[in-house]
């Protein structure tokens, strides 16, 4: 798997940025990774809009420039990993394989 060149803070339900609530993208090139350390969130995408379930054991990749927003569902922990190209979750990871 690629290194990441950047990563975001740890943030909770208490502590998520609104630009992270509200719509945004990453940068052109830009893939993120979003693990969730405790908990789960909703990752919402507009365009085609879809919804995924994040929980340990299934991080989410997010594509450069797509359009998406994150929805704490209770009590949680999640960073955001970046890399320059697609990541590959490790074997343990169930989500995008």
């Amino acid at each position: 798997m690629p290194e990441p060149y950047a990563s975001s803070p740890v943030f909770d339900e208490l502590t998520l940025p609104d630009a992270l609530r509200g719509d945004h993208r990453t940068k052109p090139g830009s893939w993120g990774l979003l693990r969730v350390l405790e908990g789960e969130v909703r990752l919402v995408f507009l365009d085609p809009s879809s919804e995924h379930l994040v929980t340990p054991a299934n991080p989410l990749i997010i594509p450069p420039q797509a359009t998406h927003h994150v929805v704490p569902l209770g009590a949680m922990r999640m960073q955001v990993e970046f890399y320059r190209e697609r990541p590959v979750p490790s074997d343990g990871d169930a989500a995008n394989k």
